[in-house]
């Protein structure tokens, strides 16, 4: 028998109400949308501020009590930040006692498809949603342990290839957080253009409109050496990594491109 697939429990926050043919509540879904992404939008209320506010973070799913936990496993998101910046402040709040509400997303686009009208105009996309609490990290083996997941979820090796441990001032200048995650949703969508019939019935239309799919993805270009690098020839680490994303994330694009449409949503577009 198979291992069943862990899921964040539906909240009425989280639940995906437009297209939800398209929702998944998997924590593998999701978690690997958050970690593929270089960079999160991390969203909290700031009662100084008139309007909500969003910021652009590095952040890593990890567990420090299961450093064997993987994306499929019930992880924490840890979130690197300067120790006095806004967001680290509001966490520390003792009128928070499980830590600052936070809405932490990330989205890829893997195509851009072309229908014959620009009603039915899409993409191809993968977008995730947590929701959660954020706390400051006090104890220092926990936070040695995030400032390492973040460091190699940029690059992975990246760490043990650089001077390490950081020192005292570092350590002390660094702010990381760790979001308690409540809930999660995710949105994909796949396929190619979903036009309506009267659209489709037109011969003349479909012969003059191109229609499909621009597969869209991201590629890590050849490494640029610094002015003071001493190292003769590229890590392999780094060369592998940069191969590795650029082949996959080709693959995920073309390979959504070609995957069937729900009916369902198809359906839903020809309404």
């Amino acid at each position: 028998m198979g291992r069943q697939e862990l899921a964040y429990p539906k909240q009425p926050y989280s639940t995906v109400k437009r297209y939800d043919l398209l929702a998944s509540y998997e924590l593998s879904t999701i978690h690997t949308i958050i970690s593929t992404s270089p960079m999160v939008n991390v969203s909290f209320i700031d009662p100084s501020s008139p309007f909500p506010t969003i910021l652009p973070m590095i952040g890593a799913l990890g567990s420090f009590s299961r450093p064997s936990a993987d994306i499929t496993d019930v992880q924490d998101l840890y979130l690197h930040g300067y120790i006095s910046s806004r967001l680290v402040n509001q966490s520390r709040s003792p009128s928070q006692p499980e830590g600052l509400p936070v809405c932490v997303s990330a989205s890829h686009v893997d195509g851009l498809v072309l229908s014959l009208t620009p009603y039915s105009h899409n993409y191809n996309y993968r977008s995730a949603t947590l929701f959660g609490h954020a706390a400051l990290v006090t104890d220092p083996d926990e936070k040695l342990f995030a400032m390492r997941l973040i460091t190699d979820s940029v690059v992975p090796g990246r760490w043990a290839g650089s001077r390490t441990p950081p020192d005292a001032g570092e350590v002390a200048s660094t702010g990381v957080l760790k979001v308690k995650i409540a809930a999660g949703s995710a949105k994909v969508r796949v396929g190619g253009p979903t036009d309506g019939k009267a659209d489709l019935a037109d011969e003349a239309l479909r012969e003059r409109v191109w229609t499909g799919v621009v597969p869209v993805y991201t590629v890590y270009g050849e490494p640029v050496a610094s002015e003071y690098n001493g190292v003769e020839r590229l890590p392999g680490y780094i060369a592998e990594y940069v191969a590795d994303v650029n082949e996959e994330t080709r693959r995920q694009a073309v390979e959504a491109a070609t995957k069937e449409v729900p009916k369902k949503v198809v359906d839903d577009d020809d309404d």
